[in-house]
């Protein structure tokens, strides 16, 4: 284990110093100008280079439609200026919400969803450009919580991940089946509703993505390379099947699981910690074939080890490794999968822990071809005009920057509605505050397991 060392990087020389000194590559650029360059996506283009990753704010109508503070959300990530606008995890049936203030979309609350799309063109008018928009679609899997408790449904028994004393339902693939379909009827709510494209959610060990690591599961969903992406790519060749060129398709992939073979996918078999990326670039070339323009790449799992995606400098518990280097990890993926498919357009995740280096190292990725755009998603929820600031000033404000405290996260695990604490305190330090009552500090399995 070592100790868990905070952000004290004053200068991008300092950083680059650090980095050299640790053996890491990472590219640095301080002419961040890159950032501002449109892209071509198809017969759509995106303004800019920098995105907002899809951060839940647990906070949607009981019906799964958009609240005023998703609304207020939306505002702040338009009028920020970045290019892409990648919405959060939005549940296609009531049993996949991983919480009952979870956005969830059906035919009865559409008109919600059209409101929100309407207000993200209405408030674009103010900002740089009217971005390109994303809604992700999910099922929650092992951590559905539709009704406030859990009420898991997983794809194979993980003993990483199974909690004693919980009962855990095996989705068969009747239900799997039926279950592709559900992902269909969202996405042409989806397109009903204007969002230019939808994104098949298969990361951070929900449903989709856990079936991806389902070695051991029997039958066609499990076992080998084809069953095991057959739920995704059904859901996929269906969409398109159904919708034509009208609406793109994008995924949010996780490339590496860091949960041992056979219960990680992306993982070396003698050895978890160390990557293997074999199956995951042979997805990204099928995905590519199959249509999908976009796809976000990430790593680990927020609910088991949050420092493998979301390096931090205070958490639940000291990670074996330094944020640099978890940093350099999942941007490096994100260039091993761009470089699978270099025609599609890959969005690389990891810049929110180094603060406004974090353009900087968006500007040199993308310039030495690493992947295509930049995703920042818990320094959109602390500072959701990063973007504005990075073209209007040249750079983002120390002052304004995500601190990667974790409390944004810690608010999900004790199911209350989550934003910045630290920055946008007035909303969101009483409803921390309140969601902690009584609780039981928060601990992980990991550091029992691994640390």
């Amino acid at each position: 284990m070592t100790k868990h060392e905070r952000f004290s990087i004053k200068t991008l020389e300092e950083l680059k110093s650090k980095v050299t000194e640790m053996g890491l590559s990472l590219p640095l650029c301080e002419d961040m100008s890159i950032l501002l360059k449109p892209l071509q996506l198809g017969d759509k283009v995106i303004h800019n280079r920098m995105a907002v990753q899809p951060m839940e704010g647990c906070d949607a109508n009981e019906d799964g439609s958009p609240s005023e503070l998703v609304f207020r959300r939306y505002e702040r990530f338009t009028r920020g200026g970045a290019g892409l606008l990648w919405a959060e995890a939005t549940a296609v049936t009531q049993d996949g919400r991983a919480n009952p203030r979870q956005l969830f979309i059906s035919r009865d609350n559409l008109d919600g969803f059209k409101r929100l799309v309407e207000k993200i063109k209405e408030f674009s008018s103010i900002a740089a450009g009217l971005p390109y928009t994303v809604i992700q679609l999910t099922h929650s899997g092992r951590y559905s919580r539709p009704a406030g408790k859990a009420e898991p449904i997983v794809a194979v028994s993980n003993p990483w991940l199974d909690v004693e004393g919980t009962e855990y339902r095996i989705i068969t693939d009747s239900e799997l089946e039926k279950l592709e379909d559900e992902f269909v009827k969202a996405a042409v709510l989806a397109r009903e509703a204007g969002f230019d494209a939808v994104d098949i959610k298969a990361c951070h060990r929900y449903l989709n993505s856990e079936l991806l690591s389902a070695f051991t599961r029997e039958g066609k969903y499990g076992g080998s390379f084809e069953n095991r992406t057959r739920f995704l790519t059904n859901i996929v060749d269906k969409i398109r099947d159904r919708l034509g060129n009208s609406l793109d398709i994008a995924v949010r992939l996780n490339a590496y699981d860091a949960i041992p073979y056979p219960y990680g996918w992306g993982v070396c078999k003698e050895d978890h910690r160390i990557l293997d990326l074999t199956e995951p670039k042979k997805l990204m070339k099928i995905l590519w074939e199959k249509g999908v323009k976009l796809v976000n790449v990430t790593c680990g799992n927020p609910y088991y080890n949050p420092h493998v995606n979301r390096p931090y400098d205070t958490g639940f518990y000291t990670p074996p490794e330094h944020q640099l280097v978890g940093v350099e990890r999942i941007l490096r993926t994100g260039k091993e999968l761009q470089e699978a498919a270099p025609e599609a357009v890959v969005v690389g995740t990891g810049f929110s822990w180094l603060r406004e280096f974090g353009g900087p190292a968006a500007a040199g990725a993308i310039g030495e071809g690493w992947f295509k755009i930049a995703g920042f998603g818990r320094q959109a929820f602390a500072y959701p005009d990063f973007a504005n600031d990075i073209i209007k000033r040249g750079g983002m404000l120390p002052s304004k920057c995500c601190i990667a405290c974790g409390k944004c996260s810690e608010i999900m695990r004790y199911g209350g509605k989550t934003g910045c604490v630290i920055k946008d305190g007035e909303v969101y330090l009483p409803l921390y505050n309140e969601c902690r009552k009584g609780k039981p500090k928060l601990v992980s399995r990991y550091i029992a397991e691994h640390v």
